[in-house]
């Protein structure tokens, strides 16, 4: 029998914590066939970002046929897109993008806006509207929203703010939640906000949480599950990520999660 095949669109990590890198050991561990599209080069480690050098649109697109015209993809996840124009090509994609989960890269860990409010205004208007998940966490709601997202009130507010653009679920990741002792997402289905929430894991080791919550969500979804069942096994499956890597010290900076099962 053959395993579901899941795709990522996204940016390397040349330190391995994050990006395409980071996806597709998620898809392996939740034996999960993986391919990939390369949107951006980064140059990179556990103690920062040092270069991204974007990849042209027409071979984004040229990847995307490859994989697309051969293989059945049962789930995408879109990671940094890297430049509006790109942004707007997976757009023009989504029809052929089934389960589509994007984590939109906004901000780099510092704070530090990655891209244009260009990018921003792509996301909402081009991409948002065909997905079926999308997770920023708390910094990239603020940006897309243009207001301060600090506190689990504020996150569910953002989650039902961003649903007007159109996707069948927002998850607003709160792991930098302000006067939280847990690690507590904010969850729009339906109409209706509801809390996701693991106990909160003191470590450093922490680079490339997002892109793994939204590949294992991608990964669960192209198994079959339910949207509700995928965002709870994507939450327990970081949380005991980071709980294994939690000792390591792999680096200057924030290291990575462990991944398996």
């Amino acid at each position: 029998m053959n395993p579901p095949v899941a795709l990522t669109v996204a940016g390397s990590d040349s330190g391995g914590g994050a990006g395409i890198q980071a996806d597709l050991k998620t898809f392996a561990a939740h034996g999960v066939f993986g391919t990939s599209v390369i949107t951006a080069l980064t140059a990179q480690n556990t103690a920062g970002v040092r270069g991204i050098s974007a990849v042209a649109p027409d071979f984004v697109a040229a990847q995307l046929d490859a994989v697309l015209d051969d293989l059945p993809v049962a789930a995408v996840k879109t990671g940094m897109l890297a430049t509006p124009e790109t942004v707007a090509l997976v757009a023009r994609y989504a029809q052929r993008l089934p389960n589509l989960v994007v984590d939109p890269v906004l901000v780099a860990s510092s704070g530090d806006r990655l891209f244009t409010a260009d990018a921003e205004r792509a996301y909402l208007e081009l991409l948002f509207p065909h997905a079926a998940v999308v997770t920023p966490n708390l910094r990239e709601a603020s940006v897309l929203l243009g207001r301060d997202v600090l506190d689990a009130d504020d996150a569910a507010k953002a989650a039902a703010d961003l649903a007007a653009y159109g996707p069948r679920c927002v998850v607003v990741k709160g792991g930098h939640l302000r006067g939280s002792a847990e690690a507590v997402d904010a969850v729009w289905h339906d109409g209706e906000v509801s809390l996701l929430a693991a106990p909160w894991i003191d470590t450093a080791n922490n680079h490339g949480t997002g892109c793994t919550f939204a590949a294992a969500t991608a990964s669960l979804l192209a198994g079959g599950a339910s949207l509700v069942d995928a965002l709870a096994g994507a939450k327990s499956y970081v949380h005991s990520a980071l709980v294994r890597s939690a000792g390591w010290t792999l680096g200057a900076g924030h290291g990575p999660l462990a991944w398996g099962r």
